[in-house]
């Protein structure tokens, strides 16, 4: 999984962003590009809606443009894993299952997006563990040029909500890629414990392997309350 550790964030500023099928124009004054994005604050400055299929090539593209960014630090994301067919697929799957959510500005404007789901990967997590309510976060990525505003911070908050108000969820769970450093000390600064780190006989059997929980309890309820949650009824249609 992967939320970019923004602070080692490049500042640098990139075109302007495509609208997300969806999204609500104008909803939110002062949430246009550049605003910070503190925590605190109740009023919310960004919409969030399940994703679609119509949302699958801006999904590719945030993934693009994280992983050429991540290779100034790090192999992760250097290629699909374990191959473009799967991870296509897997991303295709998330949405189609109703785990995948899309975050828009108040322009409507791209932000972000992030998948959560109920249970974790067999591969990673031990059965007492999953017998645990918890709330399962990957694939969490914001664009570069929001880096630094703590929209991937308040997303994890939005997440642990999410899960706890759903299904009674008690942990914030996230698999990290083993080698990148920064994004394991990125997670601890957030608050979560490193539980451990899984060897595989072969690296790319799963790369993702670094493991860390908090309790939802430790959520920030004002900083998810950033995100304006938006009914698939109402939604505004292309």
């Amino acid at each position: 999984m992967l939320t970019l550790p923004v602070r080692l964030a490049d500042r640098s500023r990139t075109p302007a962003p495509p609208t997300i099928p969806g999204a609500f124009r104008g909803s939110s004054p002062g949430a246009s590009a550049g605003r910070p994005f503190h925590h605190g604050a109740m009023t919310p400055t960004h919409k969030i809606r399940l994703a679609t299929a119509d949302d699958v090539p801006a999904i590719h593209g945030l993934i693009g443009s994280a992983a050429e960014w991540l290779q100034k630090f790090t192999d992760q994301w250097a290629r699909p894993w374990p191959d473009k067919p799967t991870r296509d697929a897997r991303i295709e799957q998330a949405i189609q299952d109703h785990l995948t959510w899309m975050v828009a500005d108040g322009e409507g404007a791209l932000v972000g997006t992030v998948t959560c789901r109920e249970h974790g990967n067999d591969m990673l997590w031990t059965p007492e563990e999953q017998a645990e309510p918890a709330v399962y976060v990957s694939r969490l990525i914001v664009r570069r040029d929001r880096a630094g505003l703590g929209i991937g911070s308040a997303l994890i908050d939005w997440a642990g909500l999410h899960g706890s108000r759903n299904w009674g969820a008690e942990w914030i769970r996230v698999d990290v890629w083993t080698t990148n450093n920064a994004l394991h000390d990125y997670y601890k600064g957030e608050g979560f414990e490193h539980l451990r780190t899984l060897q595989f006989k072969n690296y790319w059997d799963y790369p993702s392997a670094a493991l860390f929980h908090k309790p939802t309890a430790d959520v920030d309820t004002d900083a998810a309350a950033r995100f304006s949650s938006v009914e698939e009824a109402s939604l505004v249609t292309r």
